[in-house]
């Protein structure tokens, strides 16, 4: 009986969770000025790239359900990072957008992708196929879990 595919240190799962575990640990250091959690400044990235997104829009690109993403959103606008307002043409929709305390943090975190970077060590041929694998990766559950 073959029982290799039943190591932990085989299980690709494992090494991408703990990975994802790790980056996390850095980006907690680098965040610690701005004073936000990692999924805040997922939150941010989208918003400064868009300036403001719906509820549903940020839950959809950041793979949240209301259920997480909500309270988060509450906390980064008690915080004065961002503004909730309904819809004007539907008001079950929930639009999210930067105040000016949350754009003024762009700056601040302009470095954090290189210092990211840096920290983990590899190549940017090494990180670029990285990225295209993980991309391919997910695009392909996706595809899966849509069809189920």
């Amino acid at each position: 009986m073959n029982t290799e595919g039943l190591k932990l240190e085989n299980q690709i799962c494992f090494k991408i969770y703990t990975a994802e575990r790790e980056i996390t640990k850095l980006y907690r250091n680098l965040l610690r000025e701005l004073n936000v959690t990692y999924p805040q400044y997922l939150v941010l990235l989208l918003l400064w790239e868009k300036n403001s997104l719906s509820v549903k829009e940020l839950g959809q690109r950041l793979f949240l359900d209301s259920g997480t993403l909500t309270p988060m959103l509450k906390r980064m606008e008690l915080n004065g990072l961002v503004k909730r307002k309904r819809s004007v043409q539907d008001e079950r929709i929930v639009i999210i957008s930067l105040t000016e305390k949350g754009e003024k943090l762009k700056e601040k975190a302009e470095c954090i992708p290189n210092q990211l970077i840096e920290n983990i060590s590899m190549n940017k041929g090494e990180l670029t196929l990285l990225n295209e694998t993980l991309t391919s990766m997910l695009d392909m559950l996706q595809n899966q879990s849509d069809q189920e």
